[in-house]
């Protein structure tokens, strides 16, 4: 019996202006869910809230893949590789709860959104994802500016720092490892609703039995946590996703995922608006490296290109 066949991933392309305004969106919505988690942390601990959200996506996700394709729906060959997917999803965010026990929430940005770099490398046997010196000079540019608006001396001791920091660091290997696996894998020719099932539909279970071990499965169904948990799974774990892997199946990975490391940015001024945090002069001189290097990255793919 021959193998069964599935769509070949589309080309991906430079990011165009209708790439750049949707990462942007992304970016403000994923910027914002700190500030969503943070305020009912209190009635629903954080890995609980992260299981629910994902549990209800993969219900949503579930039911419209099954319909889309009928009974076949995992006989195409893309099992293996969407588990996969699933599990490093899920390990990134288990890493990521973590990491918060040991180190400090800067700090964790700072190694999560290593993610673009682990990523780059990953890609790099793409000949249309390769970068050149001038590209990997803006990648290290940027992240320098995440660097310079987020690291900073910790409040703990300095052997839970670097644990934590480690934790960190793996991380964001795990998020780089799901856009690798998105790329190599047969999963990169399934459809984007199937593709975030993979993901939410392993992470739910999983995050599930954490938070029972961790006895962090506790729920107070305030009006304020169902209004938190309704714009997590709806916008942020069915909206977003879907619009998130649909880019990723049309633009070129590297390039969006340098985009993303303006998220933990846009969280920032979002807590400055929600909470009034101040903002320091280092952050705003961090901001502007960002900023470069993502227009030192893409605008010499599109000269090159060109």
């Amino acid at each position: 019996m021959s193998e069964p066949e599935i769509a070949a991933p589309p080309l991906r392309r430079p990011l165009d202006a209708r790439a750049f305004a949707l990462v942007l969106l992304l970016c403000l919505i994923w910027g914002t869910q700190q500030v969503a988690i943070k305020s009912v942390a209190q009635a629903v601990a954080p890995v609980m809230q992260l299981a629910i959200r994902f549990a209800g996506s993969a219900l949503f996700f579930g039911v419209l893949v099954l319909v889309r394709e009928g009974p076949r729906t995992f006989t195409d060959g893309t099992l293996r590789s969407g588990a996969l997917l699933g599990l490093a999803f899920t390990l990134e965010f288990l890493l990521v709860g973590q990491a918060l026990a040991h180190t400090t929430a800067a700090h964790l940005v700072v190694f999560l959104y290593t993610a673009p770099i682990f990523t780059a490398i990953g890609v790099q046997f793409l000949p249309d994802e390769r970068l050149g010196a001038r590209q990997w000079a803006g990648i290290g540019l940027a992240f320098l500016g995440i660097v310079l608006a987020f690291l900073g001396p910790g409040n703990r001791p300095a052997a839970e720092l670097l644990l934590g920091d480690l934790l960190g660091l793996l991380a964001g290997a795990a998020w780089g490892l799901t856009n690798v696996v998105l790329r190599r894998g047969r999963v990169g020719g399934a459809s984007t609703a199937k593709t975030v099932f993979y993901q939410v539909s392993l992470a739910a279970p999983l995050l599930l039995a954490y938070a029972a071990v961790s006895r962090q499965s506790g729920v107070t169904l305030t009006a304020a946590a169902i209004a938190s948990l309704l714009f997590q799974t709806f916008v942020i774990s069915i909206f977003s996703y879907l619009l998130w892997f649909w880019l990723l199946r049309h633009y070129l990975t590297s390039r969006l995922m340098l985009m993303t490391l303006l998220t933990p940015l846009v969280g920032v001024l979002a807590g400055a608006l929600a909470m009034h945090d101040p903002i320091e002069p280092r952050f705003a001189a961090g901001t502007a490296l960002v900023l470069a290097g993502i227009l030192v990255v893409n605008g010499a793919f599109v000269r090159r290109r060109r």
